[in-house]
């Protein structure tokens, strides 16, 4: 009898305490939505729980919308600590990693999530700008590549595979794959420019 009872005040307890929890994320919710993300952060502060992946994920993305960057790299990570196979937690964490210019960092968790994820269309397209941005087109190719395998009628990926092609001086490659990006955004500046570099 003492143990039915037990366990009752527990299940009550854990129904009480998950109903907080929801409250408090539909008001963050709201508050999101009035962009009052201090408020939105002090709202699940208040119920924090630093075993809580979806709280530090939720908090990573809030405190990343107020613009502090360190502390949203910390929930991320955190977040990432726990569950290491997540995808949305490292894709979380590369925004303040981003906006803090960690750019060695970034590269290292778009790395880590396409050996989770190997078709990673996000993944792929920074990882392969940040090498373009290196002038390492080699490495850039390679991932503008399975971008547009992937997604071949996709503007970004041909525009910047067309841009890598042709600083390995692969024109004629270049050329196709500037003409098809102008199909997807007739008249692109970018593209144009490109063309006519192809000769």
């Amino acid at each position: 009898m003492l143990a039915m009872l037990s366990m009752l005040l527990l299940n009550f307890a854990t129904a009480q305490q998950e109903s907080k929890l929801q409250s408090a994320f539909l008001e963050s919710y709201t508050q999101e939505y009035n962009k009052q993300y201090a408020i939105a952060i002090t709202t699940l502060s208040k119920v924090y729980d630093e075993h809580s992946y979806e709280l530090n994920l939720r908090l990573g993305w809030l405190t990343y919308l107020n613009k502090d960057y360190p502390k949203s790299q910390l929930y991320y990570q955190k977040a990432v600590y726990l569950k290491p196979y997540a995808v949305e937690a490292k894709l979380g964490l590369v925004q303040p990693l981003a906006a803090l210019q960690n750019i060695d960092k970034l590269l290292q968790v778009y790395d880590e999530i396409l050996k989770i994820d190997p078709q990673n269309t996000k993944a792929n397209y920074w990882a392969g700008v940040i090498y373009y941005n290196r002038k390492k087109y080699e490495q850039a190719a390679r991932f503008f590549e399975k971008l547009v395998n992937l997604y071949p009628f996709d503007f970004d990926g041909n525009h910047m595979l067309a841009w890598t092609y042709l600083n390995l001086g692969r024109n004629a490659d270049a050329k196709i794959l500037f003409n098809k990006a102008l199909l997807i955004k007739p008249g692109d500046v970018s593209c144009k420019e490109g063309l006519v570099k192809t000769g």
